[in-house]
């Protein structure tokens, strides 16, 4: 391999990226537009739960139970005249959940009684009803304070959430969306560019000349590896002046992941530029191969330890998978090189495979 002729390619590269401003838009603008709405938008919290509420006591003591739920400031209450029209609000969507007080609720407030209360949650969608179900531990407790005072449980048990105390969704979000962005940019990019280039003709002119198949793939790669580095430090720096994401690992081992990363996608951008050699079949393939399962499998929202045994190891040939995991332990928790090696050792050897394919594929012919 030339390193002479791997430059030469990367200029005529450069050239061509400077004078398309759709090129330049699309690799300096997507990741902050993409950082701030998905990171503004992205919530694992809930809040303001709409709460239909029927008071069938009507006593100092159920109004307490009303306020508990309020003043938490997860719910908001709004209040029904019988359990049929709780129920209703539930069926129609107007509530996530309902809370039935029964006219006997004070009366079985006393020693040796137990008082109850009915809690109905919308189960439809399961991640809101675990959260709402998260919650009423709390105010369970809080219920009991306020109703005997200083209350002793028998056993307490103290959690502590470590890396994340807050349990804060941005701080999950953003460092894995980050992930995302580059996946999504590096693959359009290639895949793009370098099929409208089959389109034009010009990549006949350039497999005319003497330049190896791998030093073109090498040429091509070099300045938009750049252009996504530039990408990856607007949405670190976005992450820390916009969404105060703590960054607690190594930098350099960060930035050198991130070229990795960016170099295995930018590698399959470019294959499927090979094989399909027409824009509009490169976004699709692009989008199916990188937005949906750098999305959806990754582990950016979905713990890819839940899932199915197949999908859990068909997520190992994702390059998204090795790279969230890496950047969320470097950002939260801190990590060495030593920890995250085998991460690192799996996007090394994704990278030699995709370039590897690229290479093969990357004929020198000019048959369609």
């Amino acid at each position: 391999m030339r390193v002479q002729s791997v430059l030469a390619v990367a200029k005529k590269e450069v050239f061509h990226i400077v004078r398309d401003p759709f090129t330049m838009a699309l690799a300096l603008g997507m990741p902050v537009v993409m950082v701030l709405f998905f990171g503004f938008a992205i919530e694992f919290n809930m809040e303001r739960i709409r709460l239909a509420v029927f008071d069938g006591s009507k006593t100092q003591s159920s109004w307490d139970v009303q306020k508990t739920f309020t003043s938490s400031g997860y719910f908001i209450g709004a209040p029904v005249s019988s359990p049929a029209l709780a129920i209703q609000a539930l069926d129609e969507g107007r509530a996530h959940a309902a809370l039935i007080i029964p006219p006997t609720y004070t009366s079985d407030i006393k020693p040796f009684s137990t008082a109850s209360v009915q809690v109905l949650i919308d189960g439809s969608d399961n991640s809101s009803a675990g959260s709402i179900v998260g919650y009423l531990g709390g105010i369970q407790r809080k219920l009991l304070e306020k109703e005997f005072g200083s209350f002793t449980e028998p056993l307490r048990v103290e959690t502590r959430f470590l890396f994340n105390p807050e349990l804060n969704s941005r701080w999950f979000v953003v460092p894995g969306l980050a992930a995302a962005i580059i996946a999504i940019l590096s693959i359009l990019l290639t895949a793009l560019t370098v099929a409208r280039e089959w389109e034009n003709g010009s990549m006949e002119l350039l497999l005319a000349t003497p330049v190896r198949p791998i030093e073109i793939i090498l040429g091509k790669l070099l300045p938009y590896s750049a252009m996504g580095i530039v990408a990856v430090f607007f949405v670190f720096i976005m992450s820390q002046v916009v969404f105060a994401v703590p960054f607690r690992g190594n930098f350099l081992v960060y930035l050198i992941a991130c070229l990795i990363f960016l170099s295995t996608y930018l590698a399959q951008g470019l294959l499927i530029s090979v094989v399909t050699r027409r824009q509009q079949l490169s976004m699709q393939f692009a989008m199916l191969s990188g937005l949906l399962p750098t999305i959806l499998l990754s582990g950016f929202i979905f713990p890819v330890e839940h899932m199915p045994a197949f999908f859990y190891y068909f997520t190992m040939l994702l390059p998204a998978r090795w790279f969230i995991k890496i950047s969320r332990e470097l950002f939260l928790q801190g990590s060495t090189f030593l920890d995250i090696l085998p991460s690192f050792l799996a996007l090394c050897t994704l990278l030699t495979v995709m370039i590897f394919l690229a290479a093969k594929r990357f004929k020198k012919d000019v048959e369609p």
